[in-house]
């Protein structure tokens, strides 16, 4: 680019005015292309990275002495761990480092003159795991070191598979997040938030709130249908709201060449009992009878050419497997 700007203005200008014509010409370019020169700069949000949480390593520095100064974890009950350094003992959950100092300077002050309390969060990389499974490529478990999102969860963890059912729900286990602390005035089990897949993808506002350690997403999964018989290719297929028996043959595959069209049963297992049901998917096709939907667990299967009315629904084998282990997921660093 440089090289035909200096071209154009040699055919057109004194060698002397060279220089400063091609620096005005640059000088232009920047101004009305921004954004091809000067990269974004995103800047995470800080959301109280001072607040101590359990798993942090916190220290306490008396400026001027080595006596008195302490370092640790808090307790499960949240309180300075092994802090015997004065009687009483110094709540830090949930606190800032701010605040623990005020209360360790209070409680020194009984025995040394005008104390200089320091306290400081050393290590935030203990806070409990953040866990996303279910309909999702590659289940993780996250160590959150800086403020994240649902969705950015989800990237990282490869994204929706076809199992997705549509909702994912996140449950936030009681005491675990400060700002669940502060919110409730207590220490109470949380209701478990429900998101639907749709709306977070449109951007609908609330759909797409901060993940915090300790926080379970699972992505829900859909209940299966089984499509098999004569079909090109039998398979279990996820169950929506929509799913219709003849989509269902065509997401199969479609009628194989030992399959008979006109010959397709429903098993549903309904009120304690097996229902049966016959259709024909040309009296469908040709709008002559309504496409019937599906329901989770339906078994369709299409009849097969030399083969006998079963009389009784098939055999399967559950070719779903689940998540596994959560301590055997893939840890991903966030930060």
């Amino acid at each position: 680019m440089f090289h035909l700007f200096h071209r154009f203005f040699r055919s057109i200008l004194k060698p002397s005015l060279l220089p400063a014509a091609i620096l005005a010409a640059f000088g232009l370019f920047l101004l009305f292309f921004p954004a091809v020169v000067r990269p974004e700069i995103i800047e995470y949000r800080q959301d109280e990275p001072e607040f101590v949480h359990f798993g942090d390593l916190i220290d306490v520095d008396v400026v001027g002495s080595l006596e008195f100064d302490w370092r640790g974890t808090v307790t499960p009950e949240g309180f300075l761990e092994a802090f015997d350094k004065t009687d009483e003992q110094i709540f830090a959950i949930c606190r800032s480092e701010s605040d623990i100092a005020e209360a360790v300077t209070r409680a020194y002050s009984k025995f040394l003159r005008d104390p200089q309390i320091v306290v400081r969060i050393l290590d935030r990389s203990n806070r409990p795991l953040a866990y996303l499974d279910g309909a999702v490529r590659s289940p993780s478990r996250f160590r959150i070191k800086r403020p994240v999102s649902l969705r950015e969860l989800i990237v990282q963890a490869g994204g929706f598979n076809d199992n997705a059912s549509g909702t994912i729900t996140i449950y936030r286990p009681s005491g675990l997040d400060c700002t669940q602390r502060r919110e409730t005035k207590g220490d109470h089990a949380n209701v478990p938030m429900s998101i639907k897949i749709v709306d977070l993808l449109r951007g609908d506002e609330g759909s797409n709130p901060d993940i915090r350690p300790g926080d379970v997403i699972s992505v829900l999964e859909a209940f299966p249908i089984y499509v098999v018989g004569g079909v090109n290719d039998p398979k279990q297929l996820s169950s929506r709201d929509q799913t219709t028996l003849s989509r269902a043959v065509a997401a199969a595959g479609g009628v194989s060449k030992q399959g008979i069209e006109n010959k397709v049963t429903v098993y549903r297992r309904e009120s304690g009992e097996t229902q049966i049901k016959e259709y024909d998917l040309r009296k469908i096709d040709a709008k002559e009878i309504e496409d019937p939907k599906l329901r989770s667990y339906d078994i369709v299967e299409v009849a097969e050419k030399g083969r006998a009315r079963r009389k009784f629904p098939p055999r399967l084998e559950d070719v779903r497997f689940g998540s596994g282990r959560r301590d055997k997921m893939t840890l991903k660093i966030i930060e």
